[in-house]
């Protein structure tokens, strides 16, 4: 029955504008005491509201949207049968990224991943590898952008990619992705600090030998 909820919210075109998860999110608390109680609705809600969290980590681990879609099915058949385990109050974020990121490393294991190419999702561009806050007005640049940072995540090693992505794509917080990857915060300061490195060293290079051939505008 949850497998017919998950199969029916999880569209297979475009991801639309998901409200974020987060645990002050109160339609989204009540939904979960409602959904703990077996209500199908309320879980189809909690879907709905995550679902845009859980494919973008999952194509940011994994590294091909197919897969990401994939994996979702199972990361909500886990939230369903693990509801029970989520208590009210705690990061709802972190509790659903810590399922996320176990179901993408099973999938890794299981060898069911198909080739990474990781074409990245379109508000990949919060994060700017030169430091600025702001995205560039320019929509190439925009997609040139997202495109330099999907080819970086591929140059990181497992963990490094994992507490990079949800670090600083999907704006955990350190303790919230110390949570989410069973690890201490000061860990994840290390692994954050080596992968935001080797992203900006890699996007320095690509835009230097970019400009060396011509590519840069």
């Amino acid at each position: 029955m949850a497998g017919d909820v998950v199969n029916i919210a999880l569209t297979t075109g475009k991801l639309g504008a998901c409200p974020a998860t987060d645990a002050r999110d109160d339609v989204l608390e009540q939904a979960i005491v409602r959904a703990r109680r077996g209500d199908l609705e309320a879980f189809d809600l909690i879907i709905r509201r995550s679902e845009r969290r859980v494919v973008s980590v999952a194509w940011r681990i994994l590294g091909n949207e197919d897969d990401a879609r994939d994996v979702a099915q199972e990361i909500f058949l886990r939230v369903f049968r693990y509801l029970g385990t989520y208590r009210p109050g705690e990061s709802f974020s972190a509790w659903l990224y810590r399922i996320a990121i176990n179901a993408c490393r099973d999938a890794r294991r299981a060898g069911a991943v198909r080739a990474a190419h990781f074409a990245p999702p379109a508000d990949i561009d919060d994060w700017d590898p030169a430091g600025n806050e702001e995205p560039p007005d320019d929509a190439l640049l925009r997609t040139q952008r997202r495109e330099l940072i999907g080819r970086a995540l591929s140059k990181l090693a497992g963990r490094e990619r994992e507490a990079f992505v949800l670090r600083d794509l999907e704006g955990l917080t350190t303790e919230e992705v110390a949570e989410a990857l069973g690890m201490k915060a000061a860990t994840v300061r290390g692994y954050v600090s080596t992968a935001r490195a080797k992203v900006r060293s890699y996007c320095s290079e690509a835009i230097a030998a970019s400009g060396r051939a011509g590519g840069l505008r």
